[in-house]
């Protein structure tokens, strides 16, 4: 532990001493969903771009808030995973400095190389309750918390229930809907609680996963069937579960209004991830380090914000840390350690400004194999330009998402120049924070089949462990997007499948065809 951290936990044992003034400081609501999308609500997070909002979901309390505060289209989660962005999130540290990249310790063997990582939140890291509660908050963590087996109240959090994992305090596998309600509740009798005795509170609420009619009150599933018209119970689920969630976030917003503690609460919402399918306009998803897997939502409202504003300025994760603790008006120093700025100037200045950093403005490190054809991939950002290191293949990827968010046009070949700068500062960023990096040996074959998964479970309606899609099929450079000469391809590949040439295309010659395929790629 640091000096300045040894610090703050003294500053926190004397933290009654500084109660009286307490009062005066604005309170704190930290909604945090899980797997959702920037383009997976029913309102547009990108003022410029009409594909960033869904027409599918329905979230009116979210919209609610949006409308009262501001949006920020360019905002990052700190990984494309759960427990990497919680623990940044808590800590204002990338989880390649806190060397927490991943869901499971396991190292990795193969071409890729990475030692054991760790999925345990180390108790001498400072979180942001720890920090508020040298000014005198009250801290409460409801719902999901997925950065290890302590007690969140050894983490600050003074109210909690449990350290709870993907299967809630009950252990099942399905813990919503009932908890998406239960940990609403929870918080409002928390909020209530402390407005009683006029004591400023810091409440974070994670919600708990899930995509499917089990996930959601059978009247939420009736109600989204019945608003979008249609039966099938595979596409309804998710957006089911969103609406519970919503539904809850109206009960927080509602209970604030209430208790009069609207115009002195800040509260944002924002996402672990990106959804694990489709994400609207960006590539990828869940466990990618494309925009799908990394870019979310996140919504800040609260006094001096100005309502139904935007900002395109780039944020990420490690920014809600120092944001909070300078909104609260906090004195003590910043851990040794943090590596994001403040968003209070964009908050106060209708989301233009500067954001202050003592390094890279957003770097994500997953250098696992999960949900990205590539492989264990870093990615660098600087203005519009992204590089992504891709550490099986050797590969470099440059986008400039200005003018290419789905991430087609690779220039790193077109743009050597700038290439070879976000590789080096790539480079020098992993090394300041003593990241993890892995070894690769080039002599070694590459994974093929599940291994390529990390921890995913199977899926596939074939009965095997891989999916094998027509995308996957036509994607020859496995970039995870479709260029014009990939796509090109597809009439005279469905013309081959016609095997028995009826001018028909049947599901038997379909299966057979991609049986063959995954037959090949186990063999790769």
């Amino acid at each position: 532990m640091t000096l300045n951290n040894i610090a703050i936990k003294a500053a926190l044992a004397l933290s009654l001493a500084t109660t009286a003034h307490a009062a005066d400081r604005p309170n704190f609501v930290f909604l945090q969903g899980e797997a959702q999308g920037w383009s997976s609500m029913s309102i547009q997070m990108d003022p410029n771009n009409p594909e960033s909002k869904s027409y599918f979901f329905h979230t009116p309390s979210l919209a609610r808030l949006a409308e009262g505060g501001m949006r920020f289209s360019r905002f990052y989660a700190p990984s494309p995973r759960c427990t990497p962005s919680r623990a940044a999130y808590l800590t204002g540290k990338s989880p390649a400095q806190l060397h927490m990249t991943y869901i499971n310790p396991n190292p990795m063997t193969g071409r890729v190389q990475l030692p054991r990582t760790s999925t345990e939140l180390p108790l001498s890291e400072v979180t942001i309750a720890e920090h508020l509660k040298t000014a005198g908050y009250a801290t409460a963590h409801f719902g999901k918390w997925h950065v290890g087996r302590a007690n969140p109240v050894q983490h600050g959090f003074d109210e909690n229930d449990g350290s709870n994992s993907n299967a809630g305090p009950e252990r099942v596998s399905n813990p919503n809907p009932k908890q998406a309600y239960e940990t609403a509740t929870k918080g409002i009798e928390f909020m209530t609680r402390q407005a009683k005795i006029g004591k400023p509170f810091f409440l974070q609420i994670s919600q708990y996963g899930g995509r499917s009619a089990l996930d959601a009150k059978s009247e939420t599933m009736e109600t989204m069937r019945q608003r979008v018209g249609r039966r099938d119970d595979r596409f309804i689920g998710a957006a089911a579960v969103a609406l519970d969630m919503d539904i809850n976030i109206g009960r927080i917003l509602d209970t604030l209004d209430e208790l009069g503690l609207t115009e002195n609460t800040y509260v944002y919402y924002t996402a672990d991830h990106g959804t694990p399918g489709r994400n609207g306009p960006l590539a990828n998803g869940k466990g990618s380090v494309k925009e799908g897997g990394l870019r979310v939502p996140l919504i800040f409202r609260g006094p001096g914000i100005q309502p139904g504003s935007f900002s395109t300025i780039l944020a990420s994760g490690v920014d809600l840390f120092p944001t909070v603790a300078e909104l609260a008006g906090i004195r003590i120093p910043l851990p040794i350690g943090v590596e994001g700025g403040s968003l209070k100037p964009l908050l106060f200045n209708h989301g233009t400004g500067a954001i202050t950093r003592p390094g890279e403005a957003f770097v994500a490190h997953f250098p696992h194999y999960d949900g990205d054809p590539i492989g264990p991939a870093s990615a660098i950002y600087d203005g519009d330009f992204k590089l992504i290191r891709a550490y099986e293949s050797g590969d470099r990827f440059l986008y400039k998402l200005s003018d290419d968010l789905g991430e087609r046009n690779n220039l790193a070949s077109q743009m050597p120049g700038k290439a070879a700068e976000l590789d080096q500062r790539l480079t020098a960023y992993l090394k300041r924070v003593k990241a993890q990096v892995p070894d690769v040996d080039m002599s070694l074959p590459v994974l093929a089949g599940k291994s390529r998964r990390g921890d995913r479970p199977p899926r596939g309606r074939f009965g095997t462990g891989e999916r094998i899609s027509m995308f996957f099929i036509l994607d020859k450079n496995q970039d995870g997007a479709l260029s014009l000469v990939e796509l090109n391809q597809l009439p005279s590949l469905l013309q081959s499948l016609d095997k028995n040439q009826d001018g028909k295309l049947s599901a038997q010659e379909t299966a057979s065809f991609l049986s063959q395929k995954r037959s090949l790629f186990r063999g790769k």
